[in-house]
């Protein structure tokens, strides 16, 4: 593990880069040691000074929960962060483009529970029982540490995406709320357009075979830091369609189906 002083140093790199826009070169490169476990820590530090800022845990997301994202990432698990309250927007609204630095999308869907779920032992079944409601999502992702290096263009490591929030950046939720029992959720489908064009789809199965797996996953895996998932938390399960880039100007819209679209514009 690194020392203390390092992690919270590392987490005060992120919060500042995250306020003022701008990327930073990747930790693992400047710490060869780093661990999983490291990332998780430097998260848990920004946290905090968020928290010492007024914001407050809304929720968490889950992200790498494609088999093809673990096998790119080296990873044989998700990754988790959690969604900060000035995180989520309004359906239908113009979002400032210039809240982000490299913003991309992505198509989830949202559980919202109406008891919490403490670990260990959480299965699909318990996730079901305790969620309120599903309903649709956009995730915007960013990259407050570079996606690849600017000199040598080596892709960051997992342990620089976790230290970064896992990405997260922004969250968007819309459509029709339904209940967890009202649909087959693996069957759930999505397709993203930009600005008319449809860009990606997906099927909700493509998260760890049901979105509520990661859901348990998720408070199984917070358990031992004597965390749980809270009465109203939102959880995003994780994405079924790769991450579609946008610009200033760009119109994001996902059809549902049955369950409705949600959309936002970069303005």
């Amino acid at each position: 593990m690194l020392p203390p002083d390092t992690t919270q140093a590392l987490a005060r790199e992120l919060f500042e880069a995250r306020r003022e826009r701008r990327q930073l070169r990747h930790f693992s490169q400047r710490h060869p040691q780093m661990t999983v476990d490291d990332g998780y820590a430097i998260q848990r530090e920004w946290v905090k000074l968020e928290q010492a800022e007024g914001r407050a845990i809304k929720g968490r997301k889950i992200g790498l929960t494609s088999r093809a994202m673990q096998l790119s990432s080296q990873i044989t698990e998700p990754d988790y962060a959690p969604l900060m309250d000035d995180m989520f927007f309004e359906q239908g609204s113009d979002i400032p483009f210039n809240r982000f630095i490299a913003p991309r999308v992505e198509v989830e869907l949202a559980f919202v529970l109406g008891r919490p779920l403490a670990g260990p032992g959480v299965t699909l079944f318990d996730v079901l029982a305790a969620t309120e409601y599903v309903c649709p999502a956009l995730e915007i992702i960013d990259a407050r540490i570079e996606q690849f290096d600017r000199e040598t263009k080596a892709p960051r490591k997992v342990f620089d995406t976790i230290s970064d929030f896992a990405a997260n950046a922004g969250i968007v939720l819309g459509g029709r709320p339904v209940r967890p029992d009202a649909v087959d959720l693996r069957w759930v489908g999505a397709m993203l357009f930009k600005n008319g064009v449809i860009e990606e789809t997906g099927l909700a199965a493509g998260v760890l075979n049901h979105p509520a797996t990661g859901v348990a996953w998720l408070a199984n895996k917070i358990a031992p830091h004597d965390e749980r998932l809270n009465a109203g938390d939102v959880v995003l399960a994780g994405s079924f369609t790769r991450p579609t880039p946008a610009v200033a100007g760009d119109s994001l819209h996902a059809d549902y189906g049955p369950l409705g679209t949600v959309s936002f514009r970069f303005a």
